[in-house]
């Protein structure tokens, strides 16, 4: 199992997110950032509007989906 901090994945907090998968702390995240916005936490809504933004743009979306990837393979277990 690996971690990743909100800020990590472009967020505002230092709020861990835990997977044994990178996709799986990637949707870890985009669930952070949904119920952090209805909670009413504006910190966080330019961060969520990045995460819908960036699949309108594939190309840009897969640059930032391997990155994420790149970088939680380069962690350690926890």
């Amino acid at each position: 199992m690996k971690a990743m901090t909100c800020q990590q994945l472009g967020g505002p907090c230092d709020f861990t997110h835990h997977g044994m998968t990178a996709d799986e702390v990637i949707k870890a995240q985009d669930r952070h950032l949904k119920e952090m916005v209805e909670k009413g936490d504006a910190t966080h809504e330019p961060a969520a509007k990045e995460m819908k933004a960036r699949w309108k743009n594939p190309i840009k979306g897969m640059g930032w989906y391997k990155k994420a990837k790149n970088d939680f393979g380069n962690l350690p277990e926890d």
